[in-house]
């Protein structure tokens, strides 16, 4: 058995680029995966995946031409059923045997006897051959293709012309190559046979077609002959150095933006960055605007000053590299004309009405069959975005924030977002400041739909968070209330995304909002919520919680501490809680009053009826009683008074005094005695332990 790399590649038409990066990874990775399940691959292989638009392909190091042979040791039937009474194979084992490959080849010392729970079985033993590279490539090459997460197949001729036959793949596929070092595999796929030869660049290939002469000269050959970057990772890079390159000699910096570069990337083969211009007087429509044109249209770079701001020139990245390029230019100089002039026109027309003046238009817009239209949607974000207002105690903030709530979904209305949805809030805030709105009521506009995304900023005034929340809650509470809860992956309308906004929003600018009480007031404007949906809620939000904590580093137990509080804290003092938790954690009594603290809440929880938290020393019979008590009332008014403070770390680090009079404690007194008083005393003292230790956090939570 030999072991060479393998080159695979399957050409043809212009893959879908928004999808060709996973593609290519896809088609490496599963193919790899494949042939290792198979025992094909030696050990320290490496996969390496390219694609361009072309072409999917993938090499792998250390293949093997054939599998290693497999010994086998078979079980068949019993010896009583195998032979007759003079030892001969019976009829049943000679029929069996025959499906296993002959009767001659098995016999003799490839069957054995095998004593199983008092019963002789016959055991085949035979060493199978392994299969060649040919099979298993074979076989794996349709898998692969059936696995790749292709958005949308298509139907077409097969290639091989045989009847009227057809198969399916993300575009028609018209060559395939397959070489175990410098040898072809004959396998066939999508009615291709495999071979070496491929094409190159459409327009600038040197030789055409291109011969592979080997699977390690693949990315050689494809660059110098064919003119092909055929690295998805190299020709990003190359895209990177080009612009970065074309944008320094004019002191600019290109937009940066990961999902167009991915895309553009999927665009060319050997990509040439160019300078485009267009005139001056469109920059006085707003730079989101005419950015987003070029991006989503053109799939072109705008370029940026120091300050951030977009000037009349772009980068574009070209598939062909001409001596003289001012015709790629020019061409492309006039194509974004029509698409800027298009932004102007809108933003003009858009000008020429208030934002008022659409808010009853949008009576006329469905939100939800079920939940009306956004002109009522409106109406419950603004009582909403009233109401958390008032809980801020702010009466200014109340009415800036009922204004920007009323006008903060106009926008809907206008060209500008009818075409460009992304702009939505953005292009509100523009047109809130022509019609001389207060500038507070403008930037509420445009936050109220931030954070967009996970790392997004928040919005910038007491009056945007106001309508942000206020706009997420109506939104949770809303579909929650129609049973449109996020089910598995699936979650269509973003509610995780939401929840996590308000989360963000409540810890990072330390709002003093309980999370709960927002619930409540978020659930008012509608008439079919009850405390049931409010309950699915909040669990729903303490999960979105607990996960991000997780995320930011906080280990479970520390989290599961903080949030296992009754009432829970406010968000706003999570992170500080957590910090006094950890710094708790590390200290040497840590681990001993965790465990008593939840020795205590399992004894509380026996307890029949009430337990109290009044202690009457004079009943006390153990010392070992009066000390707890001395030392719990010294730390309980140390620990009350930084918590108070809001120091939680050094209300916890108090409860280190408590250690050994809680050992001794536990040592030497006997909580359920008989006499009811004295156990109602010992049951006291507990209580009145358990609610000291547990203000900043559950400790028990903390004990292994």
């Amino acid at each position: 058995m030999s072991a060479q790399n393998l080159l695979v590649e399957l050409f043809g038409e212009e893959l879908p680029p928004k999808a060709l990066k996973k593609l290519g990874e896809a088609f490496a990775q599963t193919l790899a995966k494949n042939l290792e399940r198979d025992n094909l691959l030696d050990t320290g292989f490496s996969v390496t995946a390219y694609a361009t638009p072309r072409r999917l392909a993938a090499v792998i190091t250390n293949v093997r031409d054939k599998a290693p042979n497999r010994k086998e040791h078979k079980k068949l039937m019993p010896v009583s059923v195998g032979y007759d009474s003079s030892g001969q194979p019976s009829p049943a084992l000679t029929k069996r045997l025959e499906k296993e490959g002959g009767l001659q080849r098995a016999l003799g010392d490839s069957l054995v006897n095998v004593a199983e729970n008092g019963t002789d079985y016959i055991y085949l033993n035979r060493e199978i051959s392994g299969d060649s590279l040919q099979l298993h490539l074979s076989f794996s090459l349709r898998e692969v293709i059936q696995s790749l997460p292709i958005p949308k197949v298509m139907t077409y001729p097969d290639p091989s012309g045989e009847g009227w036959e057809t198969v399916n793949f993300v575009r028609p596929a018209h060559g395939l190559i397959a070489l175990h070092g410098a040898d072809v595999v004959p396998v066939s796929v999508l009615g291709l046979e495999a071979g070496r030869m491929t094409q190159g660049h459409r327009f600038e290939a040197r030789v055409d077609p291109v011969a592979i002469t080997h699977a390690d000269c693949y990315a050689l050959q494809m660059a110098d002959e064919g003119a092909v970057i055929a690295s998805f990772a190299e020709r990003r890079a190359e895209i990177v150095r080009q612009l970065q390159a074309a944008a320094a000699p004019l002191g600019l910096k290109p937009v940066e933006d990961d999902a167009l570069l991915d895309e553009v990337t999927a665009l060319v083969e050997r990509p040439n960055v160019l300078v485009g211009k267009f005139e001056g007087a469109f920059l006085e429509v707003p730079q989101e605007c005419l950015i987003l044109t070029m991006k989503a249209n053109q799939k072109y770079f705008p370029l940026l000053d120091a300050q951030g701001k977009l000037t009349n020139q772009f980068l574009i990245v070209s598939n062909i590299s001409p001596a003289d390029a001012s015709a790629v230019i020019g061409g492309n100089e006039r194509v974004v004309r029509p698409r800027l002039a298009d932004a102007k026109f809108f933003f003009d027309q858009d000008r020429k009405k208030t934002l008022e003046s659409r808010v009853s238009g949008l009576a006329k817009v469905v939100y939800h069959n079920k939940l009306g239209t956004q002109g009522e949607r409106v109406e419950r974000v603004r009582a909403i975005a009233y109401a958390i207002a008032h809980e801020l105690r702010n009466l200014q903030v109340a009415g800036l924030a009922d204004r920007a709530a009323l006008l903060a979904k106009a926008d809907l209305l206008t060209d500008m977002v009818g075409e460009f949805p992304e702009l939505q809030g953005i292009m509100g805030r523009y047109y809130a400041e022509h019609d001389g709105e207060d500038v507070l009521v403008s930037e509420a506009i445009e936050d109220h739909y931030k954070p967009r995304f996970a790392g997004d900023e928040l919005p910038r005034s007491e009056v945007g968070l106001c309508v942000a929340l206020a706009d997420k809650l109506e939104t949770l509470v809303g579909l929650f209330s129609i049973g449109e809860k996020p089910t598995g992956d699936k979650d269509p309308f973003a509610l995780r995304r939401h929840a996590l906004g308000i989360i963000r929003m409540l810890m990072e600018k330390h709002l003093p909002l309980d999370l709960d009480r927002l619930l409540t007031l978020g659930a008012k404007p509608f008439a079919n919520v009850g405390p049931e949906i409010l309950q699915a809620l909040l669990l729903f939000m303490t999960e979105r919680l607990a996960g991000l904590l997780r995320e930011q580093g906080y280990r479970t137990n520390e989290v599961d501490a903080v949030l296992a509080l009754n009432p829970p804290p406010r968000l706003a003092d999570i992170p500080k809680r957590l910090g006094a938790v950890r710094a708790f954690a590390a200290l040497p009594e840590s681990e001993s009053l965790a465990a008593a603290n939840k020795r205590v809440g399992n004894i509380l929880k026996k307890a029949e009826g009430e337990v109290g938290t009044l202690v009457d020393n004079e009943k006390f019979v153990e010392a070992a009683e009066t000390r707890l008590f001395i030392a719990l009332h010294d730390v309980q008014f140390k620990a009350d008074a930084a918590f108070e403070a809001g120091d939680y770390t050094a209300s916890l680090q108090e409860l280190a005094a408590l250690k050994a009079p809680v050992d001794a404690f536990f040592d030497q007194v006997m909580v359920n005695v008989d006499d009811p008083a004295l156990k109602a005393n010992r049951l006291a003292l507990l209580n009145q332990l358990r609610q000291t230790m547990n203000r900043v956090a559950d400790l028990s939570r903390l004990a292994a």
